[in-house]
């Protein structure tokens, strides 16, 4: 059965720094992208990042670019989401998701495009 666990969400004050973790099982990681999207209270869910399944193409949305960074590590079936100079609009629940091939679904449909979802992990950016 396939499945995400994300991890590593908290408490951080702004310009803090958190690195999120999706780990997978049940399926080769390796034949997936891997989106990241959030939801904050009252708000739509919105896409954050995607790596290809080969890790060699890579998305951001506009809020975070030059911030956030996202990879993956393979061998341990397992995508980083490191997450730096934290403001407080970054407040969110996180997901972790996952859908064969590249980040093209991701990119063309959000969370519509994504087949598989962890069950979230919130990071709190607050002084």
């Amino acid at each position: 059965q396939l499945q995400l666990v994300e991890s590593g969400g908290g408490l951080v004050q702004p310009g803090g720094s958190l690195r999120l973790s999706c780990a997978a099982s049940g399926f080769i990681l390796d034949y997936y992208a891997i989106g990241w999207f959030r939801q904050a209270p009252g708000k739509e869910r919105e896409g954050v990042s995607c790596i290809s399944g080969s890790g060699d193409s890579t998305n951001y949305a506009d809020s975070v670019k030059g911030r956030f960074t996202i990879s993956r590590d393979n061998a341990k079936n397992t995508v980083y989401l490191q997450m730096n100079s934290l403001k407080p609009e970054d407040t969110a629940v996180y997901f972790c998701t996952a859908q064969r091939g590249d980040c093209s679904s991701y990119v063309q449909f959000g969370a519509y495009g994504m087949n598989y979802w962890g069950k979230g992990t919130l990071v709190t950016v607050s002084s």
